[in-house]
């Protein structure tokens, strides 16, 4: 059987990216649409209403737009824009995260994928929420740094053509504290507030870390940094894509962390770092694979009932 496969905004950075990644799987039929008919409402509504399956890789109101065209109850879709992640009928695409979350991937027609930089601090942060080291009332503190090619064609196009003393090695964005991973960040973990979160954009392509910063009086109860590791070994024992690295000698290089030791995977990587008062805990991972289209086909593979790992690596460290 082959499963008839749309992603509308196939042109984009990510739509790119998961028909590259789905292109040669013999169980897969991809519908296609030419760039010149991309804003042909009738011949998306005919793409979306024929598919087994639906990627939609849009701005919010585009993918909105999308979901009102579908009137074929049988169409599964996933949504890689922020338009439905804390909406309560839509699954949230981390099957990581809890023991239930994979069977609600696998039985949902309506899928949100996350953020990249949201999932690199909730598959960090949840354990410690989950087994009662962090409060739900904690105010979490998280700083990010993600390779150019999450920004679109415009920053992609202004990085690769130009001039290094003018863009920089690293701009910090959303200055006015209300990035739009905020809210998803906030509604997953249970948060009483959101974050206080800042990403900023590398002078490398792909690849990002996503650092949390914790102060060891918070914790609701006293923890050594084995017993974290501990934790995060248990919580992610029979998960294919999160790592938890304990070796920090090999982890880094020359005491350095480099952003992009996770590309063209779909692992997500975490460390833990302190001193006598303070914690850092990192995930690492590729912004265009478990922080994107390596997500979004991974829960595909969830939701046809195929195997979870099909077409996607895994960092062998």
């Amino acid at each position: 059987m082959k499963y008839k496969i749309f992603v509308d905004g196939q042109h984009g950075t990510t739509g790119l990216k998961i028909h590259e990644m789905l292109e040669g799987r013999e169980e897969i039929e991809l519908l296609s649409i030419k760039e010149e008919e991309k804003k042909d409402l009738n011949k998306r509504k005919e793409l979306l209403n024929n598919a087994d399956l639906v990627f939609l890789c849009l701005p919010d109101a585009a993918s909105i737009e999308s979901v009102s065209l579908i009137t074929n109850d049988n169409v599964k879709v996933i949504d890689a824009s922020t338009a439905f992640r804390t909406n309560p009928a839509w699954t949230y695409g981390i099957p990581e995260i809890t023991p239930t979350q994979r069977e609600k991937i696998k039985n949902s027609k309506r899928v949100c994928v996350p953020g990249c930089h949201a999932s690199g601090l909730i598959i960090a942060m949840k354990p410690l929420i989950v087994n009662g080291i962090l409060a739900n009332s904690h105010k979490l503190i998280c700083h990010s740094i993600t390779g150019f090619s999450g920004g679109g064609k415009a920053m992609i196009d202004d990085y690769e053509n130009g001039k290094f003393e003018d863009i920089g090695g690293q701009r910090p964005y959303g200055l006015a504290l209300n990035h739009k991973h905020l809210p998803e960040m906030k509604y997953v973990l249970e948060l009483e507030e959101a974050p206080l979160f800042t990403p900023s954009v590398g002078n490398f392509k792909q690849g990002m870390l996503v650092m949390s910063y914790l102060v060891k009086k918070e914790f609701k109860k006293a923890v050594s940094k084995k017993e974290i590791l501990d934790l995060y070994k248990d919580y992610y024992k029979d998960e294919t894509f999160v790592k938890i690295i304990e070796d920090n000698d090999s982890y880094l290089d020359a005491g350095l962390l480099n952003p992009m030791k996770c590309n063209n995977t779909n692992s997500l990587e975490i460390s833990v770092y302190e001193n006598a008062t303070d914690m850092v805990v990192i995930s690492r991972l590729d912004n265009l694979g478990k922080g994107a289209s390596g997500a979004a086909v991974q829960c595909m593979n969830i939701m046809l009932g195929l195997e979870e790992s099909k077409g996607l690596n895994s960092r062998k460290n």
